[in-house]
């Protein structure tokens, strides 16, 4: 790995693994993964972004509903980011930088964006993970002063929210989708996003595997990452890693799943077959 590689991957485990992790910072990791040429002087031009357009709040918001307007204004009507069908086949829909350049990304970068200027502005704000859709809230969270910021920052009724978990999920809403997002959550949820993207593209797995050794560095991550991580390797040619990930693995998981074990064991042998 490039000794740059090294460095950002140290910062994004460091920062993940802080008291209060965030989330501007470690969704710029992220991008710094897919496009290296970022540099630090991009990773600080993106942050330098968030903060020129905190600085054009208009000073003295009070409550909620008038934090979501004055968002909706600056950022939906006045900056023009928004989110389109046609985001969801891109990459770039998931990087910050690129959504800053672009003004266009899927609805959990945009809230991002929403999330971290008007958080510098001194808002009290939050991201919620509906089922499906990712959108902001402001103020208390029992009040669901809740916006869309892929559709320019408008107001949610509570209709308009219900109905956007029911065509999720095809069930009603529960209290506990409505809850403050943890910036760790969305991070992963980001990156899972990311895997699906590149998932379906089988010449990305670059991509995909950047994405899989992110979900690892974080504190607390599935152990099937690894058995993801070593499939990965032997997609890449890779046969060798990819085995020996397997074997892994299966260590790992035998106490409890041993047919399982097994079967990973013959996928290790079986990559190991294909150097011959």
């Amino acid at each position: 790995m490039h000794p740059e590689s090294t460095d950002r991957r140290r910062l994004f485990a460091e920062e993940a693994r802080a008291e209060r992790p965030d989330l501007a910072t470690l969704c710029l990791l992220m991008a710094a993964e897919a496009d290296p040429s970022l540099g630090e002087a991009g990773l600080d031009a993106a942050q330098a972004e968030l903060d020129r357009l905190a600085g054009l709040l208009p000073y003295g918001v009070g409550g909620a509903s008038a934090w979501a307007t004055a968002l909706a204004d600056l950022l939906g009507a006045r900056h023009g980011f928004r989110g389109s069908a046609a985001e969801y086949q891109r990459l770039e829909s998931s990087l910050l930088p690129e959504v800053l350049r672009r003004r266009r990304g899927l609805p959990i970068l945009l809230s991002v964006v929403w999330i971290e200027v008007a958080r510098r502005a001194g808002a009290a704000v939050y991201g919620v993970a509906l089922p499906g859709h990712f959108v902001v809230g402001f103020g208390d969270p029992a009040e669901r002063i809740l916006a869309d910021p892929f559709e320019g920052g408008r107001l949610l009724t509570g209709p308009d929210a219900e109905l956007l978990v029911n065509g999720a999920t095809g069930a009603p809403s529960r209290p506990d989708m409505f809850v403050p997002a943890d910036p760790l959550d969305i991070v992963v949820r980001v990156l899972n996003n990311i895997r699906a993207w590149a998932e379906i593209r089988p010449e990305r797995t670059d991509v995909s595997l950047w994405a899989v050794e992110l979900c690892m560095l974080l504190p607390a991550h599935p152990a099937r990452l690894r058995y993801d991580r070593a499939k990965l390797l032997v997609r890449r040619g890779e046969f060798l890693r990819g085995a020996a990930e397997m074997d892994e693995y299966a260590r790992v998981v035998a106490a409890v799943e041993p047919s399982t074990a097994e079967a990973i064991r013959g996928r290790a042998r079986a990559a190991r077959a294909m150097l011959n």
